[in-house]
């Protein structure tokens, strides 16, 4: 019996080790204040989101939920404001799947709205579908959606600079490919006939968040905008809300020992849009609170400026 209770502490103080150190991650060490600043955050009714405009919230900032479900946002602003006292939480209906919102989004805050130092695009969706435009899902809602809403407030983020534009990608990305002629034939990034396709078709979106940063930033050159792209690590959220419920529910042990929570999750974001003097790494991609080092298709240049232009295409900016 002692042996039994002996090894039990062994492995339980090895998962707590193991935990703060793998699962849990680096935590954002920024001490900034945001009173008089203001940041959107797509996707911020749940998940990391949430958890990202609560720290800003508190912090002093004016925070933007920009999201599709008016329920759950008003729901998370309500409660945002009562945990930071922070009045100056407000909620905007934004559906990234459908380009018309992006828009009317857009031109709302801009008339309603003097400022923008903060864009956040942190909303994602693991689902196969189609837009309203015609885009696949995943494409349309994790990168066209938000390529749109940030060219369209670039010129605030330009006038109310030093400011940051922070795309949450993901270690998917790796798996990812941008397949140019499948774009062009079925607007998306691959064929979704099985399970597996489907997580690629998602890998593929992140890349695109990856190459989207890798080219603004260098759009951004000599402006007073840094951007950046960021893993946040593996997340309990609602990401994969859309799956198969059965799915869910056998994970659901396994993701509560080893997956990040949202606050530790939003830990990466919040570096990405606070830490002092990163911008010189603008158009970077971070991890657990560190600039990496990316794959050369995640940085290729012609690429990335062709993702640009078929992106303008299929949103109407060219």
């Amino acid at each position: 019996m002692a042996a039994f209770f002996l090894v039990a502490g062994v492995v339980v103080v090895a998962y707590l080790i193991f935990h703060n150190i793998c699962v849990k991650g680096k935590t954002c060490k920024s001490s900034v204040k945001l009173h008089g600043k203001t940041a959107i955050v797509t996707g911020s009714n749940t998940g990391i989101g949430k958890k990202t405009a609560l720290d800003l919230a508190r912090r002093g900032a004016r925070v933007i939920l920009a999201c599709r479900n008016r329920h759950k946002a008003e729901a998370a602003m309500a409660e945002i404001r009562r945990e930071t006292g922070n009045n100056e939480v407000l909620f905007m209906q934004l559906d990234l799947g459908s380009l018309k919102s992006v828009r009317t989004f857009a031109e709302t805050f801009l008339k309603t709205e003097p400022r923008l130092d903060l864009l956040i695009n942190n909303a994602g969706i693991f689902m196969h579908d189609t837009t309203e435009d015609g885009l696949g899902m995943m494409f349309g809602v994790n990168h066209i959606g938000h390529f749109l809403l940030t060219n369209l407030l670039l010129d605030r983020l330009k006038e109310c600079g030093p400011s940051r534009v922070v795309n949450v990608a993901s270690l998917g990305h790796n798996f990812g490919k941008i397949d140019f002629n499948c774009l062009s034939t079925h607007k998306e990034t691959g064929v979704c006939k099985s399970a597996i396709d489907m997580f690629y078709i998602y890998c593929n979106s992140k890349l695109c968040n990856v190459l989207f940063t890798h080219e603004l930033a260098k759009r951004l050159h000599g402006t007073n905008v840094s951007c950046f792209s960021l893993h946040p690590g593996i997340i309990e959220t609602e990401l994969g809300r859309y799956s198969k419920s059965l799915l869910l529910v056998l994970l659901k042990p396994f993701s509560m020992l080893f997956f990040k929570n949202p606050v530790a999750g939003c830990q990466t974001t919040l570096h990405c849009a606070l830490q002092e003097g990163l911008e010189p790494l603008s158009g970077r991609y971070f991890s657990n609170c560190t600039v990496r080092n990316v794959y050369p298709k995640a940085r290729d240049d012609a690429a990335s400026k062709k993702l640009w232009e078929v992106s303008e295409r299929l949103c109407g900016l060219s």
